[in-house]
């Protein structure tokens, strides 16, 4: 197999790593190429201590795989099938606090691609980690006024003369952090994003950029604000958060470019995590009505509230379902969302929708816990009960039971007197389905363990 060297660039770890298992972080944001594709750079990181060290008479060094494949979600067609070699010569033989990061980058025109970006250790392949996402690419030079992703980055350097840097783009020398992590030893968030169309805005006022971030009970922790010119047609718009101020948790930072006058916008958003144990949490939360909805919707495109409904649907009743598939104006969506949240609110004096707090936490412990065979968490029906239920009262956790498939069984004894629902790995990738249920309205099967009996 032939192999391709990259250049990449040696930076500290963010975050603490177990020596167990195979660390590889992977990131991507896109930007405008023409009007008929985007640019899409993926940025990766291997956890040194993950490489199994080589030594030869005169040095060490270790060895990673890179293997990426990106392939057309409506044809099958592979774009990308490919493996990058990735070499470092070990200078110090203390490798636990250093990760090797590094940038590669394709041209894709307009489609939905799945992607599978795999780390592994050279000399021992049985040691990696895969890792598959879904991009969408819409061409942001045919949208009219846009934005392009946020890219998270642990330094930015402004008139970067290092041009030949594989970071270096538009003067700047922009260093990746595919973690996304941030706090006590990454004190500040650099972000980077890209402006464009700002001429054919059919005004002569100035643009507005909003900043936001928010945590993960929909608090805005951080707001500003600030006016931009026109006068070109496309440019560049980094930033800086001091998050060593933060407390432990999941945020989002959200980007808006607004015309005022004309009344338009577009966003962008991207999540980080920071860790900062010394930093104690403070409820200040006292936002209301309208408040809410610039902190929350009021910043979200239209594909986000989309896809945010698609996360909210579970508890939504038919009607809910059939008004917002109907609805086709961004400002309606908007509006529909806060009033179905609204609705929820069990306690409206309070200064907080709790319910929606706690939703926003379930959504996040879901992804996370519940994702199998490259679908995320909440799409799992693990993950649509944890959602709609919350956390059972008892798990009782079968893995590897004589003739029979792993399944597990929850018990929630706070709804209806008492329910179960039972999964089952049937398909044996790890993806445990809903196999009965005893609560009324969900699946039922009283004969269900004939589903895992192993054959």
């Amino acid at each position: 197999m032939k192999y391709c060297y990259l250049f990449l660039i040696l930076i500290f770890a963010r975050i603490n790593y177990s020596q167990d298992t195979f660390e590889f972080e992977f990131d991507f944001a896109q930007f405008s190429y023409d009007s008929t594709s985007n640019y899409v750079e993926f940025y990766y990181a291997f956890k040194q201590a993950s490489l199994t060290k080589i030594q030869t008479d005169s040095l060490i060094y270790i060895k990673g795989i890179l293997h990426t494949t990106i392939q057309d979600s409506s044809t099958g067609e592979l774009k990308v099938d490919k493996d990058w070699m990735i070499s470092h010569v070990l200078t110090d033989t203390i490798v636990t606090d250093k990760s090797l990061i590094g940038v590669i980058g394709f041209i894709l025109e307009e489609g939905r691609y799945k992607c599978e970006i795999t780390g592994r250790d050279f000399e021992n392949p049985e040691r990696n980690r895969a890792i598959t996402d879904y991009i969408n690419v819409n061409p942001f030079l045919k949208l009219g006024m846009a934005m392009g992703d946020i890219q998270l980055a642990s330094n930015i350097i402004q008139e970067s003369e290092n041009t030949s840097s594989i970071f270096y783009k538009n003067t700047y020398e922009v260093l990746p952090i595919p973690t996304t992590t941030f706090g006590e030893n990454q004190p500040i968030l650099f972000y980077y994003t890209e402006l464009y169309n700002l001429k054919g805005v059919q005004s002569e006022s100035k643009l507005r950029v909003d900043q936001y971030v928010i945590n993960s009970k929909a608090q805005v922790v951080n707001q500003k604000s600030k006016k931009i010119s026109r006068s070109l047609n496309s440019r560049v718009e980094v930033g800086t958060l001091m998050v060593y101020k933060l407390p432990t948790d999941t945020y989002t930072l959200v980007l808006s470019l607004i015309d005022s006058v004309s009344n338009y916008g577009v966003s962008s958003s991207k999540k980080f995590f920071v860790y900062n144990p010394s930093v104690e949490y403070v409820d200040t939360f006292q936002v209301k009505g309208s408040s809410f909805v610039t902190g929350m919707f009021g910043v979200m495109s239209i594909e986000e509230l989309d896809d945010f409904f698609k996360k909210s649907r579970y508890i939504a009743t038919i009607a809910e379902t059939d008004k917002y598939e109907s609805l086709s104006e961004e400002g309606a969506k908007r509006k529909f969302l806060t009033d179905f949240w609204d609705a929820r609110d069990t306690n409206p004096n309070d200064g907080k929708n709790q319910v929606l707090v706690d939703y926003l936490k379930r959504l996040d412990i879901s992804s996370e816990r519940y994702r199998a065979m490259g679908k995320k968490g909440w799409r799992t029906d693990r993950g649509r009960v944890f959602l709609i239920y919350g956390d059972p009262s008892e798990i009782d956790r079968f893995p590897n039971q004589t003739n029979t498939r792993p399944y597990e069984i929850w018990s929630y004894q706070d709804i209806e007197g008492g329910v179960i629902f039972v999964f089952g790995d049937i398909t044996g990738f790890s993806d445990y389905l809903l196999i009965h249920s005893t609560k009324r309205g969900e699946l039922r099967d009283d004969s269900w363990e004939r589903r895992i009996v192993v054959r």
